[in-house]
């Protein structure tokens, strides 16, 4: 007979939750060898991620990645670790935190918390204090603005393989993304604007985004076209000639061809043809991690500049700018619609009351005459 788990403290009597759970990739907890072994080990075992048979990855994947590949990948995240720890984990926490005040001044009463898909805090650990706060609707908004089955498929595994054991399940809620969001748009736009309107625009504009295998292209993938249709977006915003944009692919992992142009070559091309100025923005990206600053900011700069490149710059992710806050508050405003989950002004839930007990007054005394 099948067991299923419920709530230490549950009780009849408590009142129902509403959440919203942020989810983003995952960082290691520390930027040495042994945490970045553990990380890579989750990731890299996602049958989402890694679409390889496990009897032919595994020997690669303990053979040769994770003896090789952590302390390489140590030593890129030494280079932009913080005081505070790492920059995705800082800036997620701060976006779920300032989400829940936007969302509390638009009057919307909600929890908001935060989770990762491999690493701490563990999409496990978060659900499981949610339904000890008697969890009843649920809204899960995977930080991908672009849909893939290697990034937001694989949070929807995690997050129903984890109420599959539960008694009691919430109402539940899975954003697919927002990669036309207007929002999100306008936020990207800003950041950029931003920069051109202190320094001026360069010669091209690179949006670069996280790469994926060429296969999940031709298998049925929109991750591609979704990346296409942000870029026509952003770029229509910003009414840039239309061959002064590149879209190109970073975080190429592995021998087979992934999406294609990459990022690092094209802009290397780019200085060897006397392209002497670039901004490169990462728009597949809501907060700046190892990919964009130092995959882009530091290896794609340093190989421009090497090229004969003059001037590059790195626009920052939406990060916690008040814009994107703005259009992420309103956007998940839009998600809960129909849900109880509107924060009643104080005055009209008063007079709500006094009218039901005046109602109820004159029922009993309609029923006393009876």
């Amino acid at each position: 007979m099948a067991r299923y788990s419920s709530s230490s403290s549950f009780s009849h009597r408590m009142p129902p939750t509403t959440a919203v759970l942020v989810v983003q990739l995952g960082t290691p907890d520390s930027p040495d060898a042994g945490a970045v072994r553990r990380y890579l080990r989750e990731f890299l075992s996602d049958p989402r991620v890694v679409e390889i048979p496990r009897v032919a990855w595994w020997p690669i994947l303990n053979g040769l990645v994770l003896t090789t590949r952590p302390r390489q990948t140590a030593h890129k995240y030494q280079t932009i670790w913080t005081p505070d720890g790492s920059p995705l984990a800082i800036h997620t926490r701060r976006q779920a935190s300032m989400l829940r005040g936007a969302l509390g001044e638009l009057d919307i009463d909600v929890e908001v918390v935060h989770a990762m898909r491999y690493g701490k805090p563990s999409l496990a650990s978060v659900l499981r204090q949610l339904r000890e706060r008697n969890l009843a609707r649920l809204l899960v908004l995977p930080l991908y603005p672009q849909y893939s089955a290697s990034t937001t498929a694989s949070v929807f595994d995690a997050v129903t393989g984890e109420l599959a054991g539960w008694r009691n399940l919430p109402e539940l809620r899975m954003v697919r993304g927002f990669h036309r969001d207007p929002g999100y748009i306008e936020a990207v736009v800003a950041g950029i604007r931003s920069q051109w309107s202190t320094a001026g625009r360069h010669e091209k504009l690179v949006l670069s985004f996280h790469g994926l295998p060429r296969r999940n292209l031709e298998l049925g993938d929109p991750y591609h076209c979704e990346c296409l249709a942000t870029a026509r977006l952003v770029a229509g915003e910003l009414k840039v000639p239309a061959d002064d944009v590149i879209v190109t692919f970073q975080s190429r992992f592995g021998k087979a061809r992934w999406l294609e142009p990459y990022t690092e070559p094209t802009l290397v091309k780019l200085a060897r043809k006397g392209v002497s100025s670039v901004d490169v923005v990462c728009p597949g990206f809501v907060a700046d991690c190892l990919e964009t600053l130092e995959e882009i900011d530091q290896g794609a700069r340093a190989a421009f500049m090497k090229a004969g490149g003059k001037a590059f710059r790195y626009i920052p992710c939406v990060n916690t700018s008040a814009v994107w806050i703005r259009a992420l508050a309103d956007f998940t405003r839009r998600q809960l619609a129909g849900w109880p989950v509107q924060r009643l002004d104080p005055a009209l839930g008063a007079r709500r009351e006094a009218a039901l007990a005046e109602r109820e007054t004159m029922a009993k005394a309609r029923g006393a005459k009876i």
